[in-house]
C-alpha cells in the first residue's frame, strides 16, 4: 500500500472525504447539508452588526449612568462594558473604511 493512499484512508475515517463540509463559521448556527439557505442578505448582516454595536454602546451608557448614581454596579463591570463598546465601534469603523475603499476601487476600475 502506498503512503498517499494510507493518508486518504485516515481522512475518510474522520468523515472529510464524504463530501460534507465539517467546518462551521464561528458564531453562526451549525447547519446540515440538507438545510436550506438562510436568505441573509448583505443588508441584513450589516444591519445586525450595527444593531449589535448600538446595543453594546447603549449597555455601556446605562452602566455608566447606574455607576454615577449609586455604587451598586461594580467598576470592573463598567470598565468591561466600556471597552467592549469601544472595540465594537472601532471594528465597525474598520468595516466602513474597507467598504468605502472597495467601493472606490470598483468605481475606478476600467472596463
Amino acid at each position: 500500500m502506498r503512503p498517499a493512499v494510507a493518508g486518504l484512508e485516515a481522512v475518510s475515517s474522520i468523515g472529510l472525504a464524504e463530501g460534507t463540509p465539517q467546518l462551521t463559521r464561528l458564531g453562526l448556527p451549525e447547519t446540515g447539508p440538507a438545510a436550506a439557505p438562510t436568505g441573509a442578505t448583505f443588508q441584513s448582516i450589516l444591519s445586525a452588526g450595527l444593531d449589535a454595536v448600538n446595543g453594546k454602546v447603549a449597555n455601556a451608557d446605562q452602566l455608566v449612568r447606574q455607576f454615577a448614581l449609586d455604587d451598586s454596579v461594580p467598576v470592573h463591570q463598567v470598565t468591561i462594558a466600556l471597552e467592549e463598546a469601544k472595540l465594537s465601534v472601532e471594528l465597525a469603523m474598520q468595516v466602513r473604511t474597507r467598504l468605502v475603499e472597495t467601493y472606490r476601487e470598483l468605481m475606478n476600475m476600467q472596463l
